[in-house]
């Protein structure tokens, strides 16, 4: 599975499945220890960070933006 980390509150991250958009909360303890809001990670046996995909939306969300303007 592959989510977003749509917030990160005390020791809990609220993480966002990318299909679905249900949140989920993970212990930050079971997160990489440099994951931020914003990241994307994938769920595979633990969890690690996709900063190729995390590069990829944040492009088409740029792009959306610079269209609104």
């Amino acid at each position: 599975m592959k989510y977003a980390v749509d917030e990160i509150i005390d020791k809990i991250a609220l993480l966002e499945n990318i299909e679905t958009g249900q949140i989920k909360e993970v212990d930050l303890s079971l997160l990489p220890k440099n994951i931020c809001e914003g990241n994307i990670v994938i769920e595979d046996n633990g969890y690690k960070i996709d900063k190729d995909l995390e590069k990829i939306r944040r492009g088409r969300i740029q792009d959306k933006l610079n269209k609104l303007k």
